[in-house]
């Protein structure tokens, strides 16, 4: 097991009681992505897979803004007309990022304290559940450079707010409030400015206490349903409930309950 969180240059991260916060750390530039930083956060995610006592992640961004999306200043125009070819920094870059992210086995929460925009939204719809403070927006604005969105965006949002509004939003280029992406369903909250830490922190502290494989079973089998009929899904859920029934947190769990007292699951 890696035992030493990797020194990283564009992120701050620490790790307490199981549960990994991870702050984008380049403030000036809204935490906009580059190279470094996705090879930043690709050290930390190694070293969060190779955690035995893995409970939870909390991601945030440093400053006025969660993630701008790809930093712009690492794409400038080629000389003579050339072409660049964006495939490729999806390929190297956003997939994996993405995918990992998307397959840690427990919960994985952001806390948007700001603007979200591009891929810097995919970053966060990525993640299992998304808080964001009153003044956050969400912003979806490639059609003004000539693009499309990317990064997950066009698998996340239909999923998440439907097609009509996923397509009406994606085609109108607007920002989108914090208020009104809890309406749509595209968070789960949105919360006053004035929280943004004890959230952080009390955040933290449920991942921390609670029946991580628990956890780990609802995230596999809510990220499955959309591909399985009723039937397969009973027989996943029937397959994580029993090996549930014999975990030590169920065992503690129940004998909290009829105690009637509060459990304390150490996880496993």
């Amino acid at each position: 097991m890696t035992t030493t969180l990797p020194s990283v240059d564009t992120l701050q991260v620490t790790y307490t009681a199981g549960v990994a916060r991870i702050t984008l750390n380049r403030p000036d530039r809204l935490n906009s992505l580059t190279t470094q930083m996705f090879a930043d956060l690709a050290a930390v995610l190694t070293y969060l897979e190779a955690r035995s006592d893995l409970r939870g992640v909390v991601l945030t961004g440093a400053g006025r803004g969660f993630c701008a999306g790809q930093d712009q200043q690492e794409r400038p125009p080629l000389p003579d007309g050339q072409r660049r070819d964006l495939g490729i920094g999806l390929d190297q870059n956003y997939r994996p990022l993405i995918l990992r992210l998307r397959a840690l086995p427990v919960p994985v929460v952001c806390v948007v304290n700001g603007v979200a925009a591009g891929a810097g939204l995919s970053l966060a719809l990525a993640c299992d559940v998304v808080i964001a403070v009153e003044s956050a927006r969400f912003i979806q604005a490639f059609e003004k450079i000539g693009l499309m969105p990317d990064a997950g965006a066009t698998w996340f949002l239909p999923r998440l707010i439907g097609q009509g509004r996923a397509m009406g939003w994606t085609l109108s280029g607007e920002a989108l409030s914090a208020q009104k992406a809890e309406h749509w369903g595209l968070i789960w909250q949105c919360i006053p400015d004035a929280l943004l830490e004890d959230t952080l922190a009390s955040t933290a502290a449920r991942l921390a206490a609670g029946p991580t494989r628990a956890h780990a079973a609802a995230k596999r089998a809510l990220l499955a349903s959309s591909d399985q009929t009723l039937g397969q899904q009973f027989d996943l859920e029937r397959d994580l409930q029993r090996e549930l029934g014999y975990s030590a947190d169920y065992l503690e769990g129940i004998t909290a309950f009829a105690q009637k007292r509060k459990p304390v699951f150490a996880g496993n």
